[in-house]
């Protein structure tokens, strides 16, 4: 057993994300084979990722506010704190606050040996957004 130090709240970058949000780091791999990671993740009203997709999936759990999520072809809906949200491999999709208010959720996935966690893509527009 190991207790790991705490991590740092880094920003989201703005290549990855529109408006203001915060990565609070809960796990890495910690061993060879081991693929999981977390982090609980804090948007700002109307701040969300941009189009992205897991090769392995993601689940989101929300924890607090009101989230926005949306698969690519799919309506926007909106999700409440203790609600569980899973997306499939390779389903490409965001999620974000609602305009009116802060959002944390807790997010969960795998990273493919060798690979990436995620694959970004453009900017979820106004329009996309507003499109509830």
């Amino acid at each position: 057993m190991r207790i790991l130090p705490i991590a740092p709240t880094v920003k989201n970058p703005p290549e990855w994300f529109t408006g203001d949000v915060w990565l609070d780091p809960v796990i890495a791999p910690q061993d060879e084979g081991q693929r999981l990671s977390a982090g609980m993740v804090r948007f700002s009203p109307g701040a969300r990722t941009a189009w992205h997709s897991h090769p392995l999936g993601q689940t989101l759990r929300i924890m607090e506010g009101t989230a926005l999520v949306q698969a690519r072809g799919g309506d926007v809906v909106e999700v409440y704190a203790g609600q569980t949200v899973y997306t499939p491999p390779g389903e490409e999709h965001w999620h974000g606050a609602a305009p009116d208010s802060f959002m944390t959720h807790l997010a969960l996935w795998e990273t493919p040996d060798g690979g990436d966690s995620a694959h970004w893509g453009a900017h979820v527009t106004d329009d996309e957004y507003d499109n509830r």
